[in-house]
């Protein structure tokens, strides 16, 4: 009989609190959410909704291993990241992972090409300018190599940020408002290059918004509320 392969994400009554914000209060920690369940098939992409405040990148943050839940487990692909050691779990979430923020998050002193191909060139890929310039083709940009992020508009600087997280063929992408600092042309045009290289690839996709639009381009959508994390229609 074969075996059910393990789910891209899944995450296992997980709990994330604080600490009171002084040493001298009198409050006890606080409770961002606690008990979350959630299971991500590979290839499948989930947008997680709510309110501002709510701990949505709190989550994202534990769900890529980034952070360490107060209790619970997350594995991804089966494989328990914080039961390894540093560099393990760094090497790991390097070939594995990608990420797409709201603020681009690229290097200023470094042109396209470079921040493109920075991810292939700390894995020491002799072939990291080759696939960066693919990627940043397959974006619109290929006529934009050289530039540096101060001279590129904000659609194209999140480009480039979406041609650096393909480049290393990630098996999970994990995206923080991609849209939120994009007008809703460049938006649109965005999330098509997101939801496009994802199918391609057959990343797994888990998205942070406040667009129910956006949402519900997602095989399923979750709202975080509350502490309580509940799959939705929209």
């Amino acid at each position: 009989m074969q075996a059910t392969p393990p789910f891209a994400i899944d995450a296992q009554r997980l709990s994330k609190s604080f600490p009171p914000s002084t040493a001298s209060s009198t409050e006890s920690e606080i409770s961002l959410f606690a008990d979350l369940n959630l299971q991500i098939n590979k290839g499948e992409s989930v947008a997680i909704i709510g309110p501002s405040g709510t701990g949505k990148s709190t989550l994202l943050s534990l769900l890529a291993c980034l952070d360490t839940p107060s209790s619970g487990s997350v594995t991804l692909t089966g494989v328990d990241l914080n039961s390894l050691a540093a560099e393990e779990k760094a090497q790991w979430r390097a070939k594995n992972i990608s990420f797409v923020f709201q603020s681009f998050h690229l290097l200023p002193e470094l042109n396209a090409l470079e921040n493109t191909q920075l991810p292939l060139d700390i894995q020491g890929r002799k072939d990291s300018a080759e696939q960066a310039e693919h990627w940043l083709e397959s974006v619109g940009l290929g006529l934009r190599t050289t530039h540096f992020p101060a001279q590129l508009s904000g659609g194209e600087q999140q480009r480039v940020a979406i041609a650096r997280a393909f480049v290393t063929q990630p098996s999970i992408l994990f995206a923080d408002e991609p849209t939120g600092n994009l007008d809703t042309n460049t938006g649109e045009k965005i999330i098509e290059l997101l939801f496009d290289f994802s199918a391609k690839t057959q990343a797994t996709l888990v998205l942070i918004t406040h667009d129910e639009h956006l949402a519900c381009r997602c095989d399923r959508t979750f709202k975080l509320a509350d502490g309580k994390l509940v799959e939705t229609n929209l």
